[in-house]
């Protein structure tokens, strides 16, 4: 499987290895025809973006399309932050990127302790016990995401339910009526082959990312093949592979702003 496109990667200016070059020189490398740098949001207290630096990887990002010959996207992985569906991607910054990627994290400043306590601490200190969070616990992460699709023009959801459970089902229809793709991603295991099937019977689409966070991960697609063999998903429904390069809704939405 070779994708088209790899819209999950991040480089130094949060948690990467490899320059933005580098990635997309992967990416070429591999046969891709697109490639996001989509580092980590700017409320990650640790590993975060800086908006200071957003005309330094603006910059980086037009060299390494013009080196590479392909498309260079300059997106953010961006945070939930309140379960009322806030990211830290403020509507000020949305003119500055071309890509919009939002997932759940840890180590972050959330808009209050209730919303870090229901959408972070109690969905991580269950993932580190072996167990699953309490419904309510459950209902308010459905609930952010939800949200968070609803009140931002998303374009693809992170490794959803990575330390964390939503309802699959009512998150991925919100995801297939907004035009929010739910992301299969290749570093990390988030659901099983039977979420993938729950999440694909609401007709939403996916697409298969790497989370790089170096450029020898760029374009992998190990994890997702290997769930793809369990799951009953078309290879139609998966819009980066084969060819075929998504349609972003923040693209769209940036039209009319």
């Amino acid at each position: 499987m070779i994708l088209s496109g790899d819209y999950h990667t991040h480089t130094p200016y949060s948690h990467g290895k490899n320059s933005v070059m580098e990635n997309a020189l992967a990416a070429k490398e591999k046969g891709l025809k697109e490639i996001a740098i989509t580092d980590h949001g700017f409320n990650h207290i640790l590993f975060g973006l800086r908006r200071r630096k957003l005309a330094d990887l603006r910059r980086d990002v037009e060299e390494a399309e013009r080196a590479t010959g392909i498309r260079v996207l300059m997106g953010m992985e961006s945070n939930l932050i309140s379960l009322d569906g806030r990211t830290d991607m403020k509507e000020s910054d949305l003119a500055k990127f071309d890509i919009y990627l939002a997932g759940i994290h840890s180590v972050l400043w959330y808009s209050s302790f209730k919303d870090m306590y229901n959408i972070m601490l109690a969905n991580l200190i269950a993932s580190k016990m072996g167990k699953r969070p309490a419904q309510k616990i459950v209902d308010a992460t459905t609930r952010a995401y939800v949200n968070a699709v609803k009140n931002n023009p998303i374009d693809i959801l992170t490794h959803i339910n990575f330390r964390c459970c939503c309802d699959l089902e009512e998150v991925a229809s919100v995801c297939a009526e907004y035009g929010t793709y739910i992301e299969i991603n290749t570093k990390k295991r988030h659901v099983s082959p039977e979420e993938l099937n729950i999440m694909a019977a609401t007709g939403v689409r996916f697409v298969i990312d790497s989370d790089a966070h170096s450029a020898g991960r760029v374009g992998d697609t190990k994890i997702a093949e290997e769930l793809l063999k369990e799951a009953d998903i078309p290879l139609d429904r998966i819009d980066n592979i084969d060819g075929r390069l998504p349609t972003f809704r923040f693209e769209k939405y940036k039209k009319g702003i």
